[in-house]
């Protein structure tokens, strides 16, 4: 299993530097004394893995607003757009150093050291009802399940946060497996995110998000896959000619803070931050959900693009496909993987099983 970088890059180390100066007001470290306080106000770093404008970004400025407001102005937070200290992998190296204090990380990197979490790029795990994806997502059994992968590394996971439906772009529709033969799509950064993509025959190419819209200009790839506000904000839609709609995977992110850090924070300010994230938790599937149908919009009033939507039949075809690299992964994440890959599907199955059927024969 590869692990996070002992050493800093070079970059990493300008980062860390650059960093260091943007605060004169570092977060106290509490020494476990109750009756010390610490010196207000503090500042808490949170990095994105997305530009402003988006998912992310609209989700930290809440944080920002809620947090400053629940602690009387005493915690100031400095938000770090994608792109602005590094990429989506050093950001969390940044996290896990302590040089941010919050972050996003998503599994299409992080599986590549915490492998349990690529669970979520696997295809078809979710169901296709909002609702039961929303209750099993914000659970704290889910949650729980990995903490102890993310501990590891020296991670605090505050939540899963969902983004959305995944999107597929080409420049013909993806319509079924073989439509994939030949075709170079890009994945993200980690190994199991490109397994599923594998058992459909694709050609795979882990491109970080900064660089997808020029590999696809160039035809260095053929496709790409994330949810519709991503597509239009990096302007993928300029450079594809079809959107393929198949629903496949929700883009899971997860907010995370260093563990020493958090350890450290005196009672009321780790209450102020969980506090702040209970908050805006129901606010995050409001903002991708306003942010995923106005971008899509955008983009039919921008452009061309033709837009697919796949049949349940042409779904049930992707699905059955898919289900190998399910082996993958337990292969990649071992027993605790395969737990959790069971368990994830259970509380799927459960939740859906909860909802009452609707009554067709009422009037």
């Amino acid at each position: 299993m590869r692990r996070f970088c002992r050493g800093l890059t070079p970059l990493l180390l300008t980062i860390m530097l650059v960093l260091a100066g943007c605060s004169d007001s570092p977060a106290p470290v509490s020494s476990g004394d109750n009756d010390e306080k610490p010196s207000y106000p503090v500042t808490w770093r949170f990095a994105l893995e997305e530009i402003e404008g988006s998912v992310q970004h609209r989700y930290a400025l809440e944080f920002k607003d809620r947090i400053e407001r629940i602690s009387d102005g005493n915690i100031l937070v400095d938000v770090f757009p994608y792109g602005s200290i590094g990429t989506s992998l050093q950001l969390t190296d940044l996290a896990r150093e302590g040089s941010v204090h919050l972050a996003f990380a998503s599994p299409g990197h992080l599986a590549n050291v915490i492998p349990e979490v690529g669970v979520f790029t696997l295809h078809y795990l979710l169901s296709d009802d909002e609702e039961v994806n929303r209750g099993v997502l914000a659970s704290d059994n889910l949650k729980q399940l990995f903490h102890e992968p993310y501990e590891e590394q020296g991670l605090k996971l505050h939540g899963f946060v969902p983004e959305g439906w995944m999107v597929w772009t080409a420049n013909k529709p993806l319509r079924s497996p073989a439509d994939f033969d030949g075709l170079t799509i890009r994945t993200m950064t980690s190994d199991i995110a490109e397994e599923t993509y594998k058992t459909y025959g694709a050609t795979t190419s882990q491109v970080p998000f900064s660089q997808v819209y020029s590999d696809l200009q160039l035809r260095r790839i053929d496709g790409q896959a994330n949810p519709v506000f991503a597509i239009e904000e990096m302007g993928f839609y300029e450079v594809q000619g079809v959107m393929t709609f198949a629903r496949p995977a929700q883009f899971v992110t997860s907010v995370v803070s260093n563990t020493s850090w958090f350890d450290a924070l005196p009672e009321d300010q780790k209450l102020w931050l969980e506090d702040a994230m209970d908050e805006i938790a129901p606010l995050a599937y409001e903002v991708q959900a306003e942010l995923n149908a106005s971008r899509l919009d955008t983009i039919k009033e921008n452009s061309s693009i033709r837009v697919v939507e796949l049949t349940e039949e042409e779904r049930d075809r992707f699905r059955e496909a898919s289900l190998p690299a399910r082996k993958a992964y337990i292969r990649m994440a071992g027993e605790r993987g395969a737990a959790i890959l069971d368990q994830l599907l259970t509380m799927v199955s459960t939740t859906e099983s909860a909802i009452p059927a609707t009554d067709t024969t009422a009037q």
